[in-house]
């Protein structure tokens, strides 16, 4: 009785590897074996950037809303603790928007943040 190989499942495996690897250069984008090693690294870089990509958004937001604060004489980490205290619940990334399209807005926040210090 002859082996079956289930060719394909196989064939539809190594398509689907060669298809993610497109854009490769050289045998990354032609060799099932170094496609494959060549896709798992990119697939283990991708699942890091995700992450790194939220904390790089936060780490920008920080930066606007403490150069909204230096302008407004108060430093960053005041003006939180002062938005904490007076319950003001607004995120870094709402605060950095105020901070650029509402100056006047933001400069309120900063009078609240200075009271309840």
């Amino acid at each position: 009785m002859p082996r079956e190989t289930n060719a394909a499942a196989s064939r539809k495996r190594r398509k689907r590897i060669l298809k993610q690897a497109r854009g490769f250069r050289g045998g990354r984008h032609r060799l099932v074996r170094t496609a494959m090693e060549s896709v798992d690294k990119a697939m283990q870089h991708a699942y890091v950037g995700r992450k790194q990509k939220k904390q790089q958004y936060r780490q920008l937001w920080i930066s606007r809303i403490s150069a909204a604060c230096k302008s407004n004489e108060i430093t960053y980490s005041r003006f939180i603790n002062g938005l904490k205290r007076a319950g003001v619940e607004l995120n870094r990334k709402m605060l950095s928007e105020i901070a650029i399209f509402d100056p006047q807005g933001f400069e309120k926040l900063v009078a609240t943040a200075k009271e309840n210090l």
